[in-house]
């Protein structure tokens, strides 16, 4: 009597790849978590109190030169920024367009966060007028410009990251990238408030923090094969 069942023995090239991506796809959501661990350091300080009277200034306001604790969150935008490039960078290429595409604007987004850390702050623009009329005069040396470029493709890159995402890519989980473009969508006016009043930075900017780190975390922990 013949046998009724073949047993299929594992192809041992597949068996290595197979584990090699799975080690790499760990390795990248223990990096990812580190930097975005990083690059929300401002939970901390906001436990200690808003800067500036009742949250008028930014977080990005106690990066600039001559604050406290300057140092230490240029050093964690640094990390923030080389963990989350890491970590993009050891996945595999998805296959889905719309998946490739936010991956490539979170590797922008990283590289801005680390450029921003290199380059502080010459003075807290949103808590100074002096700094405000130096910045726009252009008298403050290149580094204070090249952090404020820097913030601004980094939320560029964010913002459109998870648009591509919530357009282009419906694989779960959605709730978190539709909860992010909705607070964006509001976030953006309201910022636009906050430079022309000077009134509630402090609360305006973590929305954009917690958005950008949401998108993040929802590249690193999408099933997929990469």
């Amino acid at each position: 009597m013949g046998c009724l069942f073949r047993i299929r023995r594992p192809v041992p090239g597949r068996t290595v790849r197979g584990r090699g991506v799975r080690g790499r796809v760990a390795a990248a959501r223990v990096l990812g978590c580190a930097g975005l661990a990083c690059y929300n350091w401002w939970l901390g300080a906001a436990l200690r109190g808003t800067p500036g009277s009742s949250g008028s200034g930014l977080f990005s306001d106690l990066e600039a030169v001559g604050s406290p604790e300057a140092a230490l969150f240029d050093r964690l935008d640094v990390a923030a920024g080389l963990l989350l490039l890491a970590a993009l960078l050891l996945l595999d290429p998805p296959p889905r367009t719309g998946l490739r595409a936010a991956r490539q604007l979170l590797v922008v987004f990283a590289v801005a966060a680390a450029v921003g850390g290199w380059s502080p702050l010459q003075c807290p623009e949103g808590l100074s007028a002096a700094c405000r009329a130096a910045e726009w005069q252009l008298r403050l040396g290149w580094g204070h410009y090249a952090h404020i470029a820097a913030g601004i493709t980094e939320f560029l890159a964010g913002t459109a990251a998870a648009v591509v995402l919530w357009r282009r890519d419906r694989s779960p989980p959605v709730l978190p990238i539709r909860c992010a473009v909705v607070a964006l969508a509001l976030g953006y006016p309201l910022l636009g408030v906050t430079y022309l009043t000077d009134r509630l930075g402090a609360f305006v900017e973590p929305v954009f923090f917690l958005s950008f780190t949401a998108t993040v975390a929802v590249v690193l922990f999408r099933p997929g094969p990469g």
